[in-house]
């Protein structure tokens, strides 16, 4: 028998608090989850500027192999300051092996001023044998670094990427 006034009520549902506390706990887990997505993106485009610094810096050397006379002329030796003018288009036309080179270079040097403050340099040791040390530098972190630095002694070094060739 039941008395009167005395039922119990059974409780059913959540209460606010468990709610509140139940997406807090969520908002935190989905920061976390979009932080981590964030960090995997960034790396993702530094190893994508690496891996195409790497490929600029081959085709380069497949470009010198190509024109062993422009090696020995020393044709492939730049700075890395931008190449004006236009060079002549070697694949419709016969080229000397120093237009060869230039026209190598421009094609080059465009390629790398697709990476962000993309530079590039070429330099040659006398040797023998003739040594040429190919650089090229971006802007990983596009803070607008512009040092030159290889490697990167501080921030405001561009981050870079050196090969040796040698013939």
């Amino acid at each position: 028998m039941h008395k009167a006034g005395h039922t119990r009520n059974k409780q059913q549902g959540f209460t606010l608090l468990e709610v509140l506390i139940a997406l807090l706990i969520l908002s935190i887990g989905l920061l976390g989850l979009a932080a981590l997505q964030t960090i995997g993106l960034r790396s993702n485009e530094m190893a994508s500027m690496r891996t195409s610094s790497t490929m600029l810096a081959y085709d380069v050397t497949d470009r010198m192999r190509a024109n062993p006379q422009g090696i020995t002329d020393g044709d492939y030796v730049i700075d890395s300051s931008p190449i004006t003018g236009t060079p002549t288009d070697c694949t419709s036309t016969d080229c000397t092996t120093t237009q060869l080179a230039t026209y190598d270079l421009s094609q080059w040097k465009n390629a790398v001023a697709a990476l962000p403050g993309g530079l590039a340099d070429i330099t040659q040791d006398a040797g023998p044998p003739l040594t040429h040390t190919i650089t090229v530098r971006w802007d990983e972190n596009r803070t607008g670094a512009a040092g030159l630095n290889c490697p990167p002694l501080d921030s405001d070094d561009l981050r870079c990427f050196r090969l040796i060739f040698s013939e």
